[in-house]
């Protein structure tokens, strides 16, 4: 009895299934145009009934690339850039694209650069980088060119294509809603000033309150841990006394430590100071109260964020640089509402 071949199916054996030449089936996984449909077919069929892996190295000597997208990215473990990373992830994997990501614990220059370089390298196709601190500027502006890059999450260099979220427009809409509600002003608690995404959402807070023609009050900053949220809470009863009504608070985490500052203070929210945060992380809708929020759509940003580089990398960029802004949502529960009489 004859033991089934342990070897893999090569890219000779679909040829000889779908009674095809070599160069043909080469032309069918590179996605040539110029391939009758039911040559296509046959080729695609054979393809099926083998189990046939096409060996990306082989593949990358022909069409020289790697179908493989480099990622650099810090702070992952935050909710905003952990998001960010796996909706790429999910965008790449649905147009075939692998991704290669490189993780950075501490973010400078040095590490920037050298994670660039490393990915570059290593073959890939284009780069994304979610490194929303300023301080990556230069290393960004610093890459071989014309190599496909794409920024995610901020416009970190104006000369670099990248994709975000509007932090100043989600900044007005938290601060619109609860001078609408009738607060007499809102205080607001801050993320760490080397961040782009804190800074637009100072901003956008800011503008909000000078264009209603109320003095925005001197903001706290934090580093977006609850922890840095419950000592700025506690510092903001102090010195706003019985003018603390309102809080816009720069992301959900530190929202929930404003939270507790408050509560620990005996006061109520939303009654004596309502709370709106910023993400919309699963969590807030089980804060005590349920937090308002100012939601992005990661989903979104992944899929717009990885079409962006592949136009680069397929040959269809654009002239300019693209910026594509998406908008956020305001999500309302019940840590808003109108002050106490």
């Amino acid at each position: 009895m004859t033991q089934p071949s342990l070897r893999p199916p090569t890219m000779a054996d679909v040829a000889r299934r779908a009674g095809v030449s070599h160069q043909t089936v080469s032309r069918v996984l590179g996605d040539h145009p110029n391939v009758r449909d039911g040559t296509r077919a046959k080729v695609l069929n054979a393809i099926g009934e083998l189990g046939y892996r096409p060996n990306s190295s082989a593949r990358a000597l022909v069409t020289r690339r790697t179908r493989t997208l480099g990622v650099v990215a810090s702070n992952t473990t935050l909710y905003g850039p952990g998001s960010t990373l796996f909706a790429l992830e999910e965008a790449a994997l649905a147009k075939g694209y692998l991704v290669s990501t490189v993780s950075l614990r501490k973010l400078t220059v040095q590490t920037l650069s050298e994670a660039l370089d490393r990915l570059i390298e290593g073959g890939v196709d284009g780069l994304l980088t979610i490194v929303p601190q300023l301080s990556a500027t230069a290393a960004l502006t610093e890459l071989p060119h014309p190599f496909p890059v794409v920024t995610v999450g901020s416009g970190i260099a104006a000369e670099i294509p990248c994709v975000t979220v509007d932090q100043h427009r989600g900044a007005h809409m938290a601060t619109g809603h609860l001078l609408a509600a009738g607060h007499r002003t809102v205080w607001h608690v801050a993320g760490p000033e080397d961040w782009q995404d804190a800074q637009g959402r100072t901003a956008g807070w800011r503008a909000t309150l000078e264009a209603a023609g109320i003095e925005p009050p001197e903001p706290l900053t934090g580093d977006w841990s609850p922890r840095s949220g419950y000592l700025a809470g506690q510092e903001l009863v102090g010195r706003a006394g019985r003018e603390l009504t309102a809080v816009f608070v720069a992301n959900d985490q530190m929202a929930l430590g404003v939270l507790r500052a408050l509560r620990e203070a005996g006061l109520r929210t939303p009654q004596d100071v309502a709370v709106v945060g910023f993400d919309d992380i699963p969590e807030s809708e089980f804060f005590a109260p349920p937090l308002t929020t100012i939601r992005q759509d990661f989903t979104e940003v992944g899929r717009r964020s990885i079409a962006l580089l592949l136009d680069q990398v397929e040959g269809r960029d654009s002239s300019g640089t693209p910026r594509i802004v998406i908008e956020p949502q305001l999500i309302v529960r019940t840590s808003s509402s109108p002050p106490s009489p």
